[in-house]
């Protein structure tokens, strides 16, 4: 989908061609270590001198044609062995266009695929398994687009990372469709590639009963709806969550036809709606909805496409499955970054040419909390920061609405009665800007600390680099034990109520714990209106 410079570069290094499908290939057998035998036939990958890539091994069979809006069905078989040196191809979604030209589809409906990722050598004992889930605002990305191998080597794990169906196609919610998964057939695709890796994953040396899950952004997300998923139940053993908080409400059942019979009735399908809609070219469906992922001003229901609560796939939301003790108790690492929405902020205001003025900030407020306005702005004035877009992304962050900081409180207490929490915000600055506005810590920061991911790569100084090293121990820690602590780094203690989280930077206080209630003054967003 983009660069993939890793692949490329150790496929130059075997010759082996970077060509999809089934090949006979020139392997010599079961000692060759980029052969591997699943359940559905041989695959042969690439090995470089620390670690093994598998990429482009189908999980499911293809949400074509008729399957279109449904559960995936099983994975297909093959005969000889299939060339998974070149990653599949991505769910359909639109690309980032560019000065000249509108954003254009790219990606097939034939798109649910994973890529496994192990250290070189086959270990002698069964390594922990961490599957990641995608981030994109649920129109967007692949698993393909993160390389995984730091974590996979340094930490001794065996990382998978998958595709899953986005936008209108993974999350579409009409009573024509018929089926258990309306409204949540990318939480089924995701399912189903958990069930692949229960299956197959200690071919690859994993082992299929000490799974982690995690994400972040939309990825995050959708490990708090398989936290409260009964189908999810038993395929993982642990979850991270990352930007994404567990607090937060996913759109109810009535809102999400609502808004599928608008959308049916809008592409001409009011009647005849699931065969339809099923005809219609996947160009006519990437568009929907897809000039409001990036709204800061939203909450995080309010987005176009993501996951339906009080269906049979989903029956209740994250927080009430964790309050009422339905959810997984499982382990859990949750987090966010410590200026989670300024680049939202920047990319509604500041990158349209029109930052939030001192007149505005008011007005936004007034639209966003109504009665708790006032409230608001006397705690978060807009001479108390040096720009009104600043002020805005600091409010929208600590509320936690869409993305940020208080939302993930409710989560983590309700989740610590019955497993460990450890709970963090990540606080490095990136440096960077959009248009002017400083996105500090900003979403997504955390990522280039973990894995290689669709940017750029970022030139870390030696104590970031330290901080990496730190945070991929912890990670994988966690993956292994449920308890992230190592000899050596700062002790992480598991989460309390109260509000204290391990702050995770590498400046002159480092790594070390913080009150994240106080910092986000997340007492006052309990009741805004009861502030002095």
């Amino acid at each position: 989908m983009r660069r993939k410079p890793l692949l490329l570069v150790l496929a130059a290094v075997l010759m082996v061609p970077l060509g999809g499908g089934v090949a006979h290939a020139r392997v010599a057998g079961d000692q060759d270590p980029a052969l591997v035998r699943t359940a559905q036939g041989a695959v042969h990958g690439l090995r470089g001198s620390d670690h093994r890539t598998f990429s482009g091994i189908p999980y499911a069979a293809p949400p074509t044609g008729d399957r279109r809006w449904r559960a995936p069905g099983p994975a297909p078989t093959w005969a000889g062995v299939r060339d998974a040196t070149k990653p599949g191809s991505p769910c359909p979604q639109l690309d980032g266009g560019g000065p000249d030209r509108p954003p254009q589809p790219l990606g097939d409906e034939d798109c649910l695929f994973l890529n496994v990722t192990t250290p070189a050598s086959r270990p002698d004992e069964r390594l922990p398994v961490m599957v990641w889930i995608h981030g994109g605002g649920f129109v967007a990305g692949a698993g393909s687009e993160y390389d995984l191998s730091r974590m996979a080597t340094q930490g001794k794990v065996v990382t998978v990372t998958l595709n899953y169906r986005l936008g209108a196609l993974g999350y579409l919610d009409h009573p024509a469709m018929s089926d258990p998964y309306e409204g949540n057939y990318a939480l089924a695709d995701q399912q189903a590639a958990l069930r692949w890796v229960r299956r197959n994953i200690a071919a690859f040396g994993g082992d299929p009963a000490n799974v982690t899950i995690f994400g972040q952004s939309a990825g995050g997300f959708s490990v708090c709806a398989h936290l409260a998923a009964p189908g999810s139940r038993g395929l993982f053993q642990k979850a991270i969550v990352e930007s994404g908080p567990c607090g937060n409400a996913f759109v109810t059942r009535a809102a999400a036809r609502a808004r599928a019979t608008k959308i049916a009735a809008d592409l001409g399908c009011a009647t005849r709606t699931a065969t339809c809609l099923r005809a219609k070219p996947v160009a006519e469906l990437l568009p929907i909805g897809s000039d409001q992922v990036f709204t800061a001003t939203a909450r995080i229901g309010d987005m176009p496409w993501i996951f339906t609560a009080g269906t049979p796939a989903l029956p209740t939301q994250p927080l009430e499955a964790l309050r009422r003790g339905l959810a997984a108790p499982v382990p859990l690492l949750q987090g966010a970054t410590h200026d989670e929405m300024r680049p939202f902020v920047a990319v509604q205001f500041d990158a349209q040419g029109r930052p939030v003025t001192a007149q505005q900030y008011p007005e936004i407020l007034a639209d966003l909390f109504g009665d708790d306005a006032d409230a608001v702005l006397g705690r978060y004035p807009v001479a108390g920061f040096p720009t009104p877009s600043l002020a805005l992304a600091t409010v929208l962050t600590d509320w936690g609405a869409k993305l940020g900081a208080c939302s993930q409180l409710p989560a983590d207490d309700a989740a610590a009665w019955r497993a460990p929490v450890y709970a963090f915000e990540f606080a490095e600055n990136s440096g960077q800007e959009i248009v002017g506005l400083p996105l500090g810590a900003g979403h997504a920061a955390e990522l280039p600390y973990l894995m290689e991911g669709p940017n750029p790569p970022l030139a870390l100084s030696p104590a970031q680099e330290r901080l990496s090293r730190d945070m991929i121990a912890y990670w994988t820690r966690f993956a292994a034990t449920g308890d992230p602590n190592l000899p050596g780094l700062p002790h992480w203690a598991a989460y309390h109520s109260g509000g204290t989280v391990l702050s995770l930077a590498s400046g002159p206080q480092g790594v070390h714990p913080v009150n994240f209630m106080s910092s986000h003054q997340c007492a006052f967003w309990r009741h805004p209106q009861h502030a002095s």
